[in-house]
């Protein structure tokens, strides 16, 4: 068996490294250039492990480029993992490799269909998520389901952790499904698309704290967009102060160093942040 492997951040990276931790091999890697993203959540470089393993390398600014289909099909994959990637695979890459192309998404599919799931999952309020591996078809996150890995969402939990934990699911996921993809004997079983959710991307000025809202959705949103996100973020004295961690505050005296924010039902207290002029942005 033959596997490629096209990623830019670290969920997918843990997830190559997990497939040699089994014992298993990668025939082809592909990734973006490196001025490409630079910004986005969890950037990684490929080139060290890839040199490492001796695995073949192509940069791309677009997975559906010709130079990627040809090295696709140039590599006789028999399976692709495409994971952590924005761009939507065309048919001509999904048929590349002779049995077809698996992607992961940290939800449990088909309830959150779509993007930014870690901070949806937490801004939610669900009391579980995880990640699915499933079949990649022409539609955005529709294909059949290969396995699930549930994951409990603590009602403090932080993007931070919630990130972790789905990285960990991500790598239990390869290391469970590998094997089985060796031998043939992994079983795809379709989503129930009656039950399917779609939640929409999100951008860093989603992460404006609203002054007029409630302490406790502003204390949540901080949660849900602090690392690897930009984090939440309110415009103090002329300045941006953006906000990594807070606390809602409960009486008593606040913490040294922070930072009071007042909403109609309580203060947020700003206990790790930076500021920023918004205009050196």
């Amino acid at each position: 068996m033959r596997f490629g492997f096209v990623t830019c951040v670290q969920l997918g990276l843990s997830c190559m490294e997990a497939i040699y931790e089994v014992g298993g091999t990668l025939d082809l890697a592909v990734t973006l250039h490196d001025d490409q993203a630079r910004t986005k959540s969890g950037r990684v470089y490929l080139d060290t492990f890839c040199a490492d393993k001796k695995i073949p390398l192509v940069k791309s600014r677009n997975v559906n480029d010709d130079a990627v289909v040809e090295a696709l099909r140039a590599a006789r994959l028999d399976w692709l993992f495409i994971i952590g990637w924005s761009q939507i695979a065309k048919e001509r890459v999904l048929s590349a490799p002779r049995l077809g192309v698996l992607g992961m998404h940290p939800t449990l599919l088909p309830e959150g269909r779509g993007r930014a799931a870690v901070p949806w999952a937490i801004l939610k309020q669900l009391p579980r998520t995880g990640v699915t591996l499933f079949k990649l078809d022409t539609g955005v996150d529709t294909g059949n389901i290969l396995d699930q890995v549930e994951i409990p969402v603590a009602s403090n939990v932080t993007a931070t952790h919630l990130y972790e934990a789905v990285n960990k699911a991500h790598i239990a996921l390869i290391k469970g499904a590998y094997p089985k993809l060796v031998e043939g004997t992994i079983e795809p079983r379709p989503q129930n698309h009656a039950a399917a959710t779609v939640w929409e991307g999100r951008s860093p000025e989603d992460g404006r704290l609203d002054l007029g809202g409630s302490v406790w959705a502003a204390e949540r949103l901080v949660r849900a967009v602090t690392h690897p996100y930009p984090g939440a973020f309110v415009e103090i004295d002329g300045s941006e102060l953006v906000i990594w961690r807070a606390t809602v505050a409960e009486g008593g005296d606040a913490p040294a160093g922070a930072i009071p924010i007042e909403f109609h039902d309580g203060t947020l207290l700003a206990l790790e942040y930076d500021r920023r002029d918004p205009l050196a942005a």
